[in-house]
């Protein structure tokens, strides 16, 4: 796969980051709020979502959400909450995401600092390979921005994204309670991995 990487953000809205073969990973448009409210008002994507998942329940949250990685990748140097849009038909699809984990609990034993990968995309775009192709990219991205080492969190039910960290050949560390006040599966990966 092809990863080609296009500029940042901060220079202008909506400007693509990383393109993949059948996809374009940019920052947000006020017009995308509708179909973030489509995507995260579906249970079977919040319910993988956040200590206390719930679906989204208005524009404005979406609207609100937009807005904050917006402001977020303009400010981080690395990390991102990127769009995906389909090169086919300009549909948004999805998220991915590479951004910080949460401070560990403080009797975790786990090292602070650690980036995450993670993906959130319509179900209508599941199990056509999507998720893979650009968390592949993601760590691509990574890698290249000078990350030496990205983590996957998975709830151990979440059989679909377990399989995607395997593609994705990272490393399953087991499972932890570091993050997210939740029980987690842990994968781990570095740049030598991803040749």
């Amino acid at each position: 796969m092809t990863t080609e990487f296009t500029g940042s953000p901060a220079e202008g809205a909506g400007r693509p980051e990383v393109g993949t073969q059948r996809c374009v990973l940019r920052d947000w448009r006020p017009e995308d709020a509708p179909r973030v409210l489509d995507i995260y008002s579906r249970w079977e994507v919040a319910r993988w979502l956040g200590s206390q998942p719930r679906p989204m329940e208005t524009l404005e949250e979406a609207t609100r959400f937009v807005e904050r990685c917006s402001e977020l990748n303009r400010t981080e140097p690395i990390a991102r909450r990127w769009a995906v849009e389909r090169r086919s038909d300009g549909l948004l699809i999805g998220t991915v995401i590479l951004v910080p984990l949460p401070e560990p609990a403080s009797s975790s034993g786990v090292t602070p600092g650690r980036f995450e990968v993670g993906w959130h995309f319509h179900p209508d775009a599941w199990g056509q390979g999507y998720a893979t192709e650009t968390a592949r990219a993601a760590l691509q991205w990574a890698f290249s921005h000078g990350l030496g080492e990205v983590f996957a969190v998975v709830r151990p039910d979440n059989v679909a994204s377990i399989n995607l960290c395997r593609r994705l050949r990272m490393a399953a560390l087991g499972r932890t309670t570091a993050y997210y006040d939740a029980v987690l599966e842990l994968f781990y990966t570095t740049p030598s991995e991803q040749r």
